[in-house]
């Protein structure tokens, strides 16, 4: 089992549309029949202020690519993620082995 966490540093104010995107992310990957856990998340105290990010726990990487490449097809995401760049300073992301 793996969690990825996709941490996006939002220019001033731009969390809250970030969000949204993240939303339609979930979504769309609800659509593409994923079943596991996600969550959305925003900064109380972190390393930088406006950050978001989008957490999910996947079976394998192999899984996540192709859980990646099936919900990238959904129109609804292309259009909520085609100007997200605007919205952000700058990202990364992260992925862990879960071991317990």
């Amino acid at each position: 089992m793996y969690l990825i966490r996709d941490i996006m540093f939002c220019k001033p104010g731009q969390v809250k549309s970030m969000v949204e995107k993240f939303k339609t992310i979930g979504n769309a990957i609800k659509k593409a029949g994923f079943q596991g856990h996600q969550h959305i998340l925003t900064d109380v105290s972190s390393e930088r202020y406006w950050m978001a990010v989008f957490e999910i726990e996947v079976e394998s990487l192999d899984g996540y690519e192709e859980m990646v490449r099936k919900s990238s097809s959904d129109p609804a995401l292309q259009e909520a993620m085609k100007d997200y760049h605007s919205l952000v300073e700058s990202g990364r992301r992260e992925i862990y082995k879960i071991e317990s």
